[in-house]
């Protein structure tokens, strides 16, 4: 949506246990995070534009987000984050995944 803020990926094994977050800057509305030495297996990422540096996904008083987010797979519900096994990707060589931020407009 913009070049504003960072973001941020928390990238987990498949059985949702947490690996690493990572950081990265926005270009040109697009980010590229590379993960180097990623074993061969199922792994399953979530991330957020973080506009506004806070390290938080902001939300409305009801819990909708005002900043970009996504998922593995690009994987969406129409309500809450989709199921896990939605998310889980399988890095066996050199694997790349393109993803597209959702931006719900109110």
């Amino acid at each position: 949506q913009n070049n504003e803020g960072r973001v941020i990926l928390k990238l987990k094994y498949s059985n949702d246990k947490e690996i690493k977050t990572f950081y990265e800057k926005i270009v040109d509305q697009q980010c590229i995070i590379t993960i180097n030495h990623l074993k061969p297996g199922n792994y399953s990422f979530k991330y957020f534009h973080d506009q506004n540096n806070n390290n938080k996904l902001e939300t409305n008083f009801i819990g909708i987000p005002k900043e970009g987010f996504g998922f593995a797979n690009n994987a969406m519900n129409k309500f809450g984050p989709p199921d896990l096994k939605k998310t889980v990707f399988t890095v066996r060589k050199d694997t790349t995944l393109v993803c597209k931020a959702r931006y719900i407009k109110f």
